[in-house]
């Protein structure tokens, strides 16, 4: 039970009571799938952590260690860096381009590059990448990946595009951070993300034309609305 995990291994416990909560909230049958392969993660990512206390080592929900989206010469276009590795820009922007030039023509999902676990996939232009450490969980990482990528599917209404996601990068960073905070996984339901960033920016300017349109289930752009013949 939970009360025994706490004596042996305390993140075990967290975990348990995370997938406990998400199981309050929602009936399972109504489980998403991303939900259902988070929970998987988790209860995978703490017998990890159980075997690292064994041996000495810190368990830590601090699963992420940087977001990035390039697009496909390499360019940053969106960046969230959650320690201290690669303290200055220029740093992340190193790692970045190895990372890019490790990655962009294989069809693989996963790498490993500078002692970090990176997954990835790509759409038309861009490239998604989420990084953790090297003996990081790749389930749970691919299933932040999942979430960012549905996630801009749904906001861009499936431009996945660098276009559209520079016309929308404010929201770009709201959803990033709807899904990760300082590391931690807040959310894997790319469903709830959207909805939470529309809760937070309908009484607010627009972040653009797409991520507006979203909000207010319009299909007209606004300045039609705003003129209408």
């Amino acid at each position: 039970g939970v009360g025994g995990a706490s004596s042996d291994c305390p993140a075990l416990e967290t975990a348990v009571k995370r997938i406990l909560i998400a199981a309050a909230r929602v009936p399972r049958q109504h489980w998403s799938v991303q939900q259902l392969e988070l929970g998987s993660a988790i209860i995978c990512s703490s017998s990890t952590d159980s075997m690292e206390l064994s041996r000495g080592l810190e368990p830590t929900l601090y699963t992420v260690k940087a977001i990035f989206i390039l697009d496909n010469d390499g360019n940053r276009l969106l960046a969230k860096y959650y320690d201290d590795t690669y303290p200055s820009t220029k740093e992340q922007k190193n790692f970045e381009m190895n990372v890019f030039n490790k990655t962009h023509k294989t069809d693989c999902e996963i790498a490993f590059l500078e002692g970090r676990t990176i997954v990835y996939k790509s759409s038309v232009d861009l490239f998604f990448y989420v990084v953790g450490s090297s003996d990081e969980n790749e389930l749970m990482l691919m299933a932040v990946l999942n979430c960012l990528f549905e996630s801009f599917n749904l906001m861009l209404r499936k431009n996945v595009e660098k276009r559209y996601l520079l016309d929308n990068l404010d929201g770009a960073f709201l959803l990033v951070d709807e899904i990760i905070d300082g590391g931690v996984i807040l959310e894997s339901d790319a469903q709830q993300v959207v909805q939470k960033v529309n809760f937070r920016t309908v009484s607010e300017p627009a972040y653009g034309f797409v991520l507006f349109d979203y909000i207010t289930g319009s299909s007209q752009p606004a300045d039609v609305r705003q003129h209408p013949k």
